[in-house]
Formats: C-alpha cells, sequence, structure tokens
C-alpha cells in the first residue's frame, strides 16, 4: 500500500448480520479493503460454523475456534445481539444509524420478525445500502425455503450435471456457490451501490437471490437446452469437445512416516490436433497413439474408453509433476489433481504469490487465513486482525459507538440483550 492512500473502503462501516459463508464471504473482502465489518451474532443462536470443525487439537468445545468460520472472519468484530429479545430491535437500529452498509442472509421472514426491513432501518439510515441475500429471493412461492449451499447445488442444477451418467448425481462436493458465486456478485453489487451513493446521495436495498446468483455459472448448459433443446448430462470427467479429457493416475507419493503411499492424479486436457500431437510426442509416439482410430477428436471421442486407459498406461510411470511441467512444456493444458496440504505448502505458485496470510489467533494460535481475492497495484487489501471472538467488541460498541453507558448498559447485560 502507498504510504500517504488509505484503504479504498476506509471510513465505510457494515453491519454484517449475515451467517455461514454466502454473506461473511462478502464482509470479508470488504473488511480486507478497509472497511470497518462488525459481526452482529448471539451467544443464544449461534453462527453454526463457529461449531465446524476442524478445530485445533484440544480445543474441542470453544466456539472461537473453528478454521472454518475464522478464514472467512479475519479483520472484523464481533457484537453479541439476541435479537429474539424484542429490546435487541432498539439496540441494531441505533448500530445501523451509524453504518453504511447493513448486510443479512437470512430467509425473508427472519428481518420481518426482528423489525429490521428495509424501511425499518431506512427510516433510521435513509442513505444505507441494505442487502438481502436469500436463498430464493424476496418475493415468489419459495420465498421462505430452507436451505444452504448443500441444498442450492441441487436446486441450482450444479449437482444434475455432477458424477457419471450411469450412476446418480454426486454433487459438487462442497457449498461452492456459498464461497464463490453468491459473495462475489454481493460484493460488486455493494460496491455499485456504494458508488451511486457517492453520486447522488441516495441509499438502496440491493436484493440477491442466491438461486438465481448461482444460476449464472451454468451458461453454457442453459444456452444447450435453450437454443438446441437438449439436456445437457453428466460426463464424469469428460468434456464433448476435447479428448483425452480425464484424471489420470500417476505414481503414487511415496510414505511418510507411519502414512500409507498417497495416490497422485494429473488432469490433461486436449483440445485440438495440435495438442493430441504434442501428447503423442511427450509419451514417445507409442504404436496405439498412431492408429487412425485415434487421428481425429471424432474418433479420440468413440474409443474413450481405450484411450483414456492407454493414457494412463503412460502418467502412470511418472509423478504427477513431472507429467504437468513435461506437458506444459509442449503447450498441453495440464493440471496435478491438488489436496489441501498440496495447496497450502507445496504448491510453488501459490508460494511465491503469498496467497495464504498467516495470523495469531488468541484461542486457534497461529493459523492459515485467505489472502485478498485479487490485487490493488496501490492499495492492496490486507489482513491485519485474526477472527474476532465472540462478543469480542460489546464493550466497544455499547460504549464508545453507541454511547450507552451506566444503567442502560448494565441492562443490556444483565437482561442478556447483549449476549
Amino acid at each position: 500500500m502507498t504510504a500517504d492512500l488509505p484503504l479504498p473502503l476506509a471510513g465505510i462501516r457494515v453491519a454484517d448480520f449475515s451467517w455461514f459463508a454466502a454473506g461473511p464471504v462478502a464482509g470479508a473482502v470488504l473488511a480486507q479493503f478497509g472497511a470497518e465489518v462488525i459481526r452482529v451474532e448471539s451467544e443464544s443462536h449461534l453462527d453454526g460454523l463457529r461449531t465446524t470443525m476442524p478445530v485445533p487439537p484440544g480445543s474441542e468445545g470453544s466456539v472461537n475456534v473453528s478454521g472454518y468460520y475464522n478464514n472467512f472472519n479475519a479483520n472484523k468484530r464481533c457484537f453479541t445481539l439476541n435479537m429474539s429479545r424484542p429490546e435487541a430491535r432498539a439496540v441494531a437500529l441505533e448500530l445501523l444509524a451509524t453504518c453504511d452498509v447493513m448486510l443479512e442472509n437470512y430467509t425473508p421472514r427472519i428481518v420481518e420478525k426482528w423489525g429490521l426491513t428495509y424501511a425499518d432501518v431506512a427510516a433510521v439510515r435513509p442513505d444505507i445500502i441494505y442487502v438481502n441475500i436469500p436463498m430464493q429471493g424476496n418475493w415468489g412461492p419459495h420465498r421462505d425455503f430452507l436451505g444452504f449451499g448443500g441444498v442450492l447445488a441441487p436446486v441450482s442444477g450444479y449437482s444434475y450435471l455432477a458424477g457419471w451418467p450411469d450412476r446418480a448425481p454426486i454433487g459438487v462436493g462442497t457449498n461452492y456457490p456459498d464461497y464463490v458465486i453468491n459473495p462475489g456478485h454481493a460484493t460488486i453489487a455493494i460496491l455499485a451501490a456504494l458508488r451511486h451513493r457517492d453520486r447522488t446521495g441516495e441509499g438502496q436495498q440491493i436484493e440477491l437471490s442466491q438461486l438465481e446468483s448461482t444460476l449464472n455459472g451454468l451458461g453454457p448448459a442453459l444456452m444447450e437446452a435453450a437454443a438446441n433443446g437438449t439436456v445437457p448430462q453428466r460426463q464424469g470427467n469428460r468434456c464433448a469437445y476435447a479428448a483425452p479429457h480425464a484424471a489420470f493416475r500417476c505414481q503414487d507419493r511415496p510414505a511418510t512416516g507411519t502414512g500409507a503411499p498417497e495416490d497422485r492424479w494429473c488432469v490433461i486436457s486436449v483440445y485440438t490436433d495440435a495438442q493430441w500431437q504434442a501428447l503423442k510426442a511427450e509419451m514417445g509416439e507409442p504404436d496405439w497413439a498412431a492408429e487412425t482410430r485415434f487421428g481425429t477428436l471424432l474418433g479420440r471421442k468413440q474409443h474413450e474408453d481405450e484411450l483414456e486407459r492407454c493414457t494412463e498406461a503412460w502418467t502412470r510411470t511418472l509423478s504427477a509433476e513431472a507429467v504437468a511441467e513435461r506437458l506444459q512444456d509442449r503447450g498441453v493444458p495440464a493440471g496435478i489433481v491438488q489436496s489441501a496440504e498440496d495447496v497450502l505448502d507445496h504448491d510453488p505458485q501459490l508460494q511465491a504469490r503469498g496467497l495464504y496470510v498467516y495470523l495469531d489467533h488468541p484461542e486457534a494460535g497461529r493459523t492459515a487465513y485467505d489472502g485478498p481475492h485479487f490485487v490493488l497495484s496501490a492499495t492492496p487489501g490486507v489482513l491485519h486482525t485474526p477472527a474476532p471472538l465472540l462478543g469480542e467488541a460489546n464493550d466497544y460498541i455499547v460504549n464508545e459507538l453507541l454511547g450507552v453507558d451506566g444503567e442502560r448498559a448494565a441492562d443490556l447485560l444483565v437482561n442478556q440483550i447483549v449476549y
């Protein structure tokens, strides 16, 4: 960061009422670029990620050590407000009157029950950017349907396309929409609304249906159905316009300590005849690859099972790293199927770029956090503090930010409103 330039979102305060991932990840991006982000949580109804593995050995039972939660909440403050108590609404509105952005990702009935709809909040802060990220939108027959990423992936069509054609759908392995698509769209929308406010002085409501946001990632499949009238089917690792296109077994990684050897894989994607010729050359021009049936994409697709078996006979003689590097040198798309350990500790590209930031947490210890999602040359984002302990900022919010002290401050604590 240039010494005389503040971070681009310095001076912006966000009340982050969201939970799990779709909202908090968007809040994390804002925090990395200078916004003051206050996570509003409840000790009586914890964010589920606070109780989710993994946790450091020996710290089981604490609500402050989940690696899942902590990774999405660096740079933030935490204020515990028991929204099940009617008196909490007044405190929430006092807080929101000081904020530029409100962020939440519940079904619409939750903010209606709290009395914190856009109309309610705009009455105390007319220029606020009010962000709803409900699963299926604020209106329509499914507005109050419950669900998380594990439900959203099937509903949006991703799970239908994941797996093998002769087996049941297997899903995408993680709640992908929560971590990438939804928070990415939410961040862009917030920045656009802040830009509009800077120019006009006007706040506004942002409604981001997680379902509709997620559908943007299925463009090719939707176009296939719309333009050709065909429904794309599961293909496993294959691709209709490439062959070979699969994950190939390579040499096992030798066992370390008392562990077993680790199976290793490399993805190879051949889209053009030139890439096919380069792959053949790297394999040593084996006799089978010279057969006429493998000479065209159509032929390779028609004999794909045997093509993959023969290609894998070669990859099994090499390490995954060797396969990827040798094919990349020849212009053939290839990449190692990396484990979490590979990405964190062994990937030379990520290490050189310093993606992961290590921060010291008072309970979880020194742990890795995802670094900023993008790099600004003049004002790059920073991670300066680890995820907050539950209720860590209560005194700051109540006493300093809201100016509440004396008998009322005591009442908030005694009556478990700030809780």
